[in-house]
């Protein structure tokens, strides 16, 4: 077994509380860094946890109060009874739950959310009592629906359309059991999430976390997956949003990433990661970590409130718009900058 990179363990929370939402679930909710320093609020995706987070915990928490809390049935947040507790709705709960017991009166904080997590953000979009506690979104390796249809798992080989859905189907709604990690569920997991070139020791660190989340867990958000739609709470997110998309990513492709940023009110950049897939804040913790900075730079600007001339109605292809400033072919470099500038309509 593959030791994990040290930054992929949590440091030692400044807090843990136990957060309730609407329908009663009770969620597992951590804060690290300084209390009183400006707030961001991780929500991770489908089969992670908190620990999911560390790499990019490890790169925020000197300076920033973090919040990360386990989505219901994941981590140390316990399985709802029953199908009905799990839906898009129920996540919106959650993270309203989840905000209203960490965000402070009068404060904002920058959401930012990695696959489910993101698509939790989406989910609460138009809800007032979210909207009144965010100062920004970063939207990370995500999509608000057609997730079969764009699913890129099974080779190119596999060309009928109706059949690579039942496929990929088959295999989003798996109930098998994940079992101990071994070097052939290591292969497996690469292979689907993370980009070719990843460190086995960050494939490891992914492994673990996933492996540990319950097989009647993951098979039940994963019908929730399945007939995903949140593309109406994606059209009401009012504050600023920026979007993170792996090159590689075979569960949601860049196509999902491009879409997001077209129906967005006021988007502030698209970060592509050149070799990156599904695994983004665990594959390039540094670049992600940049681009929250970033965001959260921005969105302490006076100026911030002032959403950008591009919405809606911007075509579904807008060009480049965040490039990192250190060489693709070296994505364990230390702490690279990211930079993204606004989005532009495609002529």
């Amino acid at each position: 077994m593959s030791r994990i990179p040290a930054d992929c363990v949590l440091p030692d929370p400044a807090a843990v509380r136990t957060v309730r939402s609407a329908d009663g679930a009770e969620l597992n909710v951590e804060e690290y860094g300084p209390d009183g320093a400006p707030l961001v609020v991780l929500a991770h995706g489908w089969t992670c946890s908190t620990a999911f987070w560390a790499p990019v915990v490890n790169r925020l928490a000197a300076d920033f109060r973090v919040v990360a809390y386990d989505q219901r049935g994941h981590g140390r947040s316990p399985a709802p009874a029953g199908a009905d507790g799990y839906a898009t709705a129920k996540l919106a709960e959650d993270l309203e739950a989840v905000l209203t017991a960490t965000v402070p009166d009068g404060r904002r904080a920058v959401l930012v959310g990695h696959s489910m997590g993101g698509m939790t953000i989406m989910a609460a979009g138009g809800r007032p009592a979210v909207a009144g506690r965010t100062a920004a979104n970063v939207l990370v390796n995500t999509g608000p629906g057609e997730l079969i249809a764009e699913l890129t798992v099974l080779p190119p080989a596999v060309r009928a359309r109706g059949l690579r859905r039942f496929l990929h189907r088959q295999i989003l709604r798996s109930r098998l059991p994940l079992g101990p990690v071994t070097g052939l569920t290591r292969a497996a997991l690469k292979y689907a999430t993370m980009g070719p070139a990843t460190p086995a020791d960050r494939v490891e660190a992914c492994a673990q976390v996933v492996h540990a989340c319950p097989a009647q867990v993951r098979f039940r958000w994963s019908v929730v997956l399945d007939t995903l739609d949140v593309h109406d709470g994606l059209a009401r997110l009012a504050a600023p949003t920026a979007v993170i998309a792996g090159s590689h990513d075979k569960l949601t492709p860049p196509v999902h990433a491009r879409r997001i940023a077209a129906a967005l009110a006021d988007p502030r950049g698209l970060l592509e990661l050149p070799g990156a897939g599904h695994m983004s804040p665990v594959e390039r913790p540094a670049e992600v970590a940049a681009e929250i900075r970033r965001v959260a730079a921005l969105a302490a600007e006076p100026s911030a409130a002032e959403p950008s001339s591009v919405g809606p109605s911007a075509a579904e292809e807008p060009r480049s718009v965040a490039v990192p400033l250190v060489a693709a072919e070296s994505p364990t470099a230390a702490e690279p900058r990211a930079v993204a500038a606004p989005l532009e309509e495609t002529a």
